[in-house]
């Protein structure tokens, strides 16, 4: 009898059918945890139609997993996407990670459909994708940067040489964990972002309790970006500014609502953002920030500054 040829290395088989967006999906799914069909859609692929079928197939290459929740008045939701396991170990390859654990996706999956927070993590993750989908039909434009909001549980992270040393050792509870962090791009200007991604269901003062750690971490170092605060409804909205007025908050607070982003049909790239004790609202690219590191790294002919805020 003839030798059986050996069976081809899965994750070989894998990286052989690896496109750029393929891999871009899968480092987002590695870093943010969760995303929808609809979401993976708009943000990286021209048709919905489209997007089924390449799921489907890196569903079949176990690249990805999926589970479907069921909504509380019947009925299910769109598919949710995570890493399955040989996504893990392709993105630990290219990242040059030691290869995870045999159980990972499997524990990683349990820990997200079992998530009660798991709304609030789409909703957050939903504003980069529209970003990320504003960027796919405007080419001047780029998410250049989406960190999660684990790239900041630690305080040390948030230290920058010439900063207060209190940042790193004061502990994390004194400083924000923002829901996320990116860098977006137009053109030849780039800003800088925290997120703070709200859904009403925790009182306001958590919000205000939030602000004061932003105030903290812009006293004790030598840079300062814009901090989003996505909230649902212009009555949280007003009310959060009927707090802070009159505070004069050094750190670059912006709001907007969804409520506003719906009836405007408007992407957070747009001319949606208000700055507290401002009239009018400035598109994300025009709110100011300090951070010249971040200018070493995304050099412009002029950035905003925290002195330039419009009126």
């Amino acid at each position: 009898m003839g030798k059986h040829l050996p069976a081809a290395d899965p994750l070989l088989r894998l990286q052989a059918s690896i496109t750029a967006r393929d891999d871009r999906l899968l480092g987002w799914l590695y870093d943010h945890g969760v995303l929808t069909t609809d979401q993976i859609a708009a943000a990286l692929f021209p048709s919905l139609d489209f997007t089924q079928r390449r799921l489907r197939r890196l569903t079949a290459l176990r690249a990805v997993d999926r589970f479907r929740p069921n909504k509380a008045d019947g009925g299910s939701h769109p598919y949710h996407y995570v890493l399955d396991q040989l996504g893990y170990d392709h993105v630990h390859a290219q990242r040059g990670l030691p290869r995870g654990r045999r159980d990972q996706a499997r524990r990683r999956k349990h820990f997200l459909t079992n998530r009660p927070d798991l709304p609030h993590l789409l909703g957050g993750n939903q504003v980069f994708i529209d970003l990320a989908a504003h960027a796919r039909t405007h080419p001047d434009t780029e998410l250049a940067r989406w960190q999660p909001a684990s790239a900041y549980h630690e305080p040390g992270t948030l230290y920058r040489e010439g900063g207060d040393p209190n940042i790193i050792i004061a502990g994390a509870t004194g400083f924000p964990r923002p829901d996320g962090a990116g860098i977006w791009t137009e053109g030849r200007r780039s800003v800088p972002f925290f997120l703070e991604y709200d859904t009403s269901g925790e009182n306001l003062q958590v919000l205000i309790d939030k602000i004061i750690k932003y105030e903290r971490l812009y006293l004790l170092s030598t840079w300062a970006w814009p901090v989003l605060f996505h909230l649902p409804s212009a009555r949280r909205e007003a009310n959060l500014h009927h707090r802070i007025a009159g505070t004069d908050p050094k750190a670059a607070i912006a709001t907007t609502t969804a409520e506003l982003r719906t009836a405007l049909a408007a992407s957070p790239a747009h001319q949606i953002w208000q700055l507290p004790g401002r009239t009018g609202r400035h598109r994300l690219i025009d709110l100011p920030y300090t951070d010249t590191h971040h200018d070493d790294q995304y050099p412009t002919h002029h950035q905003p500054t925290l002195d330039e805020r419009a009126a």
